[in-house]
């Protein structure tokens, strides 16, 4: 996290995040979109670019998700408040 330059809010934002798409989960799969790992990518094979171990390395799926809510968010708290509003991020 610190590698982005977020504090604590971000991180607090990010375990709410998580927890509630994925409850920290690396094999979570949402029956409905097919959404996976913690972050919940989709296709979960997004993942890959992060590593080839994506579907059971917890560390390449936060990885991964951590550069994701950075390029389409910004911070953690700002994916937070989309999910709150809309139901995703």
């Amino acid at each position: 996290m610190s590698a982005y330059g977020w504090d604590n809010a971000e991180y607090t934002c990010l375990v709410n995040l998580w927890t509630r798409e994925s409850n920290w989960r690396y094999n979570a799969t949402n029956s409905s979109s097919k959404a996976y790992g913690i972050p919940q990518a989709l296709p979960g094979s997004k993942m890959a670019s992060a590593g080839a171990d994506w579907r059971t390395n917890s560390q390449t799926q936060i990885t991964w998700g951590l550069s994701y809510i950075s390029a389409r968010y910004g911070t953690p708290c700002a994916a937070w408040d989309h999910s709150e509003s809309t139901g995703w991020y």
